[in-house]
């Protein structure tokens, strides 16, 4: 059951604060019945932060090799948005060089030779486009489906039209976040109960083997006296509670999550901890290797967490500068030590999630905020943001495997056929894990909100 508001919500979840204790309240968090049966169980977001060129790894176009370095027109999205008209630029041909890969003959760079050979498996989204030039509201689009206002993330969305697997863990995790481009807000609740915030991991920057949810071990009580310190904490809590408002989901919030620090901390540091992997498994995701391991800890810690139940993870790879990862204006080739970063790791995942039976019911997404320009910026060597026509894939949960959808202009500049704005494939992944993107909905302020707002349509074609 959905709820149109905070007060409905508290009052259907709640079995009332006046005689509060904390077992007697129905947990809103409990597993809720979807809205038609689904494909998929959870999802992990592989978040590119910055951009990856697309004309650079999956979107092929010959033309880029033929005319590079001729000076052309185009509706350059800074130059429209400034003058209202386009710009000169220069063709830049790609830096990696293509070839089909797999039994469906999909065209890709050998930026991505490991991912490469997972071709088949991959389906690919050719068409997209989306809102925003910039990191900031391009990010915030791509994880709330604003670019300004403040409004649930799709972590938080999918946590409240679905509920919990694990009452162990966190539902909704993000690993290594960064703090800008919207930083927390990314994986905010917003207006939603706040039972429904994203759990962080970790932030940016941060070694991933230092990573792990803050003060989840007590190094300095036994466990009795954490017991006892728990059940004064219960009493207090009660007694606070009994005082609330339905519409006090802060302090509902604060309550559930001593509930949940008290049972992370028999559950969360196996789920964080990888020494019991197999050397094989940590050679898989490229772990121990200098380049790889710090993305291949997070990446094995998605699996870990999936297993487990956890229903949406995020897996962050950035920085927390204001120019991102894959944001290479001026040094193209930088991409190649992103690419050599991720690709052993991401593809050790697919891998790892199809040998346990995972990648069925899993959705990974893999892509960032928006795509490259086909030029060069500047006449000089990196290419500029382009948020009208880039490419992201999609693998398990119900998704087409070896399938291209949409396609870009003949330079990769503009989607032009089968067009997938953002708001759609938010749509497509929540009717994948059971949720009717128009039903999913909470009243605030006198309005039914979506992650979708008024907008998204179903890209039906890349179902099976």
């Amino acid at each position: 059951m959905l709820y149109s508001s905070r007060r409905q919500f508290l009052q259907n979840t709640a079995c009332g604060f006046g005689s509060l204790a904390l077992s007697a309240i129905a947990n809103p968090l409990a597993l809720r019945k979807p809205h038609h049966l689904p494909k998929a169980k959870r999802v992990i977001f592989l978040f590119m932060q910055g951009g990856v060129s697309h004309v650079d790894s999956y979107d092929y176009k010959p033309r880029l090799f033929k005319e590079d370095g001729k000076i052309i027109e185009v509706a350059d999205s800074r130059a429209v948005a400034k003058t209202g008209k386009g710009a000169l630029q220069r063709v830049m041909k790609p830096l990696w060089d293509f070839q089909q890969q797999g039994q469906s003959g999909r065209w890709c760079s050998n930026l991505f030779p490991h991912i490469n050979r997972h071709v088949d498996d991959l389906c690919f989204l050719h068409g997209m486009h989306t809102e925003g030039v910039a990191h900031g509201p391009a990010t915030l689009f791509l994880h709330t489906g604003t670019t300004s206002a403040i409004r649930p993330s799709m972590g938080a969305w999918v946590m409240y039209g679905l509920g919990a697997e694990n009452e162990n863990l966190p539902g909704f995790v993000t690993i290594s976040p960064s703090l800008g481009n919207g930083g927390p807000r990314n994986y905010s609740n917003a207006f939603l109960p706040a039972i429904f915030q994203g759990t962080a991991v970790g932030r940016s920057g941060q070694p991933a083997k230092e990573s792990s949810i803050k003060n989840i071990v007590n190094s300095v009580w036994t466990p009795e006296q954490q017991r006892k310190q728990f059940d004064l904490l219960h009493s207090l809590n009660a007694e606070q509670a009994a005082h609330a408002t339905p519409e006090d989901t802060e302090l509902d919030a604060v309550i559930r999550s001593y509930e949940l620090a008290w049972r992370l901390q028999n559950n969360a540091p196996d789920a964080m901890d990888i020494s019991d992997e197999s050397e094989a498994t940590l050679k898989l995701y490229g772990i121990n290797e200098k380049s790889t391991d710090n993305y291949g800890r997070q990446c094995l810690m998605a699996r870990r967490l999936a297993e487990r139940g956890v229903r949406y993870i995020q897996v962050n790879y950035g920085d927390n500068s204001n120019n991102p990862a894959w944001d290479q204006h001026s040094n193209l080739p930088k991409h190649g030590d992103h690419a050599a970063a991720v690709d052993k790791p991401v593809a050790g995942l697919l891998t790892d999630l199809k040998q346990r039976g995972l990648l069925e019911d899993t959705i990974v997404w893999w892509g960032g905020e928006f795509g490259r320009t086909p030029y060069a910026e500047k006449n000089g060597t990196g290419r500029d943001h382009n948020p009208l026509g880039f490419t992201v894939w999609l693998a398990g949960g119900g998704f087409r495997g070896g399938h291209a959808h949409g396609e870009t202009d003949d330079i990769g500049h503009m989607a032009v056929n089968g067009k997938v704005h953002m708001h759609d494939l938010h749509a497509t992944i929540l009717h994948q894990l059971g949720l009717d993107h128009e039903k999913l909905t909470f009243r605030q302020g006198g309005r039914d909100f979506r992650l979708t707002d008024v907008h998204g349509h179903l890209v039906k074609e890349i179902m099976t």
